[in-house]
């Protein structure tokens, strides 16, 4: 006779999105189980900036919800033993198209927040010896954001849960069939009184009708590290220049964006045809991230284009100088997104939630959303 394993929460996936989840259960006194394919988590979790980007979201809901995930994010550094660095960041712009969008930013979001400022270049030379001060018009500040190592902080954080909150993971072990309050996974049948599906953009494996019909696609970037860099170089805040105006919804609607937008199509269309923005950070190791672009499609390229890592280091060196651009690894990641929307949470049968979608944002948004997923429990 088969015997039927039981947990009161079961997750599918341990990326950020089922780690969050799995915290938010924890710590309200449920015994949690999650069941991840690999023997590590390998996919968009570890294949990121490690931006926690609260910066990058628009006032109230997500914003908030950026800002409760960057609290937790930094509760539980410290007992999982990962570094984190609450460096801010600075949006650079040396043409007057961006300077009016951080204009604009700053007349309608800075009497909401008082996180942000305008600054001049040499009050910027303060925050970063990284930028590029020639040419430069103006910058725009905001301290909440924070750099974790993403391989650091995604494979410590099981053990965290683990031994602080009991949590087991079944590592290596596929989820194939549903139908609660009974799972099948790695050929062995479970009972949970709760089940959430965070498999990111493995989603193909179950509930493929319901994925199907909401419009989900996928997002494939190009990223590059570079070496540690030398005499131990520190850029300070986090960087990045105008182009990254076009790309978060925080400053989507501001009405100065569209002459930008304009500028960058007629000038260098090859941004906006990749979906490149131009971002910088540095891990604990003194190596910087750089990045990225955007491809869309449930079939990503699998191969990455050499032009598209070029064109994001000769942008890079528009606004940034460091010692060393030496190229130690490039890669691609691959994450799930709803176009228009910025998760996708369906309840598909009774007890089972589906959480994906955060549109490339999970680093930034999904401990804040685990906690209003159970709140409403």
């Amino acid at each position: 006779m088969t015997q039927i394993q039981s947990t009161e929460i079961a997750i599918v996936g341990a990326g950020i999105v089922g780690l969050a989840h799995a915290l938010a259960a924890a710590k309200r006194g449920f015994k949690v189980t999650v069941f991840e394919r690999n023997q590590q988590a390998v996919g968009a979790s570890i294949r990121n900036f490690g931006m926690i980007w609260p910066i990058g979201q628009p006032q109230g809901l997500l914003f908030n919800r950026a800002l409760k995930s960057r609290e937790i994010w930094l509760e539980i550094a410290e007992k999982a033993k990962f570094n984190t660095d609450s460096c801010g960041s600075l949006h650079t712009a040396y043409h007057p198209d961006e300077l009016a969008v951080l204009e604009e930013f700053i007349a309608t979001t800075g009497q909401q927040i008082d996180s942000v400022a305008l600054l001049t270049p040499k009050e910027v030379t303060q925050k970063s010896a990284a930028v590029k001060t020639e040419g430069l018009l103006g910058t725009l500040w905001s301290s909440t954001e924070v750099i974790v190592d993403p391989r650091e902080a995604i494979a410590k954080i099981p053990a965290f849960l683990a031994a602080e909150y009991g949590v087991e993971f079944e590592w290596g072990t596929v989820v194939t069939q549903i139908n609660y309050p009974q799972l099948i996974a790695g050929g062995k049948t479970w009972t949970a009184d709760q089940i959430f599906v965070c498999s990111g953009r493995d989603f193909e494996t179950i509930y493929r009708e319901v994925y199907a019909q909401s419009g989900i696609t996928k997002v494939k970037l190009q990223m590059m590290r570079t070496i540690p860099q030398p005499n131990q170089f520190k850029i300070g805040a986090s960087l990045c220049g105008g182009l990254t105006l076009t790309h978060y919804a925080a400053f989507s609607q501001l009405q100065s964006l569209r002459a930008l937008k304009d500028r960058i199509q007629a000038e260098t269309p090859y941004f906006p045809e990749w979906g490149i923005h131009v971002m910088v950070s540095q891990n604990s190791h003194g190596e910087l991230i750089i990045g990225d672009s955007h491809e869309y499609g449930l079939t990503p390229d699998p191969f990455n284009k050499a032009k598209i890592n070029q064109y994001i280091l000769d942008y890079l060196q528009t606004f940034v100088q460091v010692p060393s651009l030496e190229i130690a690894e490039t890669w691609n990641g691959v994450y799930a997104k709803i176009p228009g929307k910025t998760e996708l949470i369906a309840p598909v049968e009774k007890g089972v939630t589906l959480v994906n979608a955060l549109s490339g944002a999970g680093m930034t948004l999904s401990f804040g959303l685990a906690e209003e997923v159970f709140a409403s429990l």
